[in-house]
């Protein structure tokens, strides 16, 4: 596989589908220049796997993200553009997020506003901050075609917000996470309609249902499987997959 970009951004990478993408990354044959793996607590127990994995490999640059927090967000932007020396950063993967299995009987306001915040907001803001080095990047290449080389950000979704499959795979309500989701593919292909001038490229992945924290053991699929599945997906998107919803396999997913 070809360099699959020059500067990657992974949020929520201390852990699941974010560390493995990680791990991956930098094994490549040709791995990307820097690696910007991101989480809420670096320093803290829960980093240390991640922090381990920085120290074997100088291309890991570990920064503390808080993706609801618009001054952590600001501030990680400055240790990221303090390694990139003039140059944009190419690839920002939205992958943090939040679970909940509420029911209507069940939910709390402070439970959806929470996944709202963490799965929509977020990644809003983080965009927002990086879009600055995101339009850098893509008007440094040359090529009008789009691609994670040039300028790409990739939000982790879930085939869960598919309203044409909702009956399908109704195994739990889990409604403010589905409800977020939802909410994240529209602004998803917002942003792709907004940024396609720039030469950003936008795109919904869904992972898989993986054994993860948050999917379980009852899952099917490896995180090592989703992970090299997502990154392969990744590496071969072009212009014509702005603004799609697809899985970690590449296939198209109904709205």
């Amino acid at each position: 596989m070809a360099q699959l970009a020059h500067s990657v951004l992974v949020t929520g990478s201390n852990r699941g589908i974010g560390l493995e993408m990680v791990k991956q990354l930098v094994e490549m044959t040709d791995p990307p220049e820097h690696i910007f793996a991101t989480c809420r607590d670096p320093t803290g127990p829960k980093g240390k796997v991640l922090r381990d994995l920085a120290d074997k490999h100088s291309r890991i640059h570990v920064i503390q993200l808080e993706v609801e927090d618009q001054s952590s967000v600001k501030a990680s932007v400055a240790l990221v553009e303090s390694h990139l020396n003039g140059k944009g950063l190419n690839l920002l993967i939205n992958n943090a997020g939040v679970n909940s299995y509420a029911s209507l009987e069940t939910v709390q306001p402070e439970e959806m506003l929470s996944a709202f915040n963490t799965n929509v907001v977020g990644p809003i803001l983080v965009v927002k901050e990086f879009l600055p080095l995101l339009k850098k990047a893509a008007k440094a290449t040359s090529t009008e075609e789009m691609s994670c080389r040039k300028a790409a950000i990739i939000n982790i979704s879930s085939k869960l917000a598919s309203i044409g499959r909702g009956f399908e795979v109704m195994l739990n309500p889990m409604l403010p996470y589905r409800a977020s989701k939802v909410a994240l593919n529209m602004v998803t292909v917002s942003m792709a309609l907004e940024l396609k001038g720039d030469g950003i490229l936008c795109t919904i992945i869904h992972p898989g249902w993986v054994k993860t924290d948050m999917g379980t053991e009852k899952a099917p699929l490896s995180v090592e499987h989703s992970a090299q599945g997502i990154l392969q997906v990744l590496a071969n998107l072009s212009s014509s997959e702005t603004g799609a919803f697809l899985d970690w396999e590449g296939r198209r997913l109904p709205w």
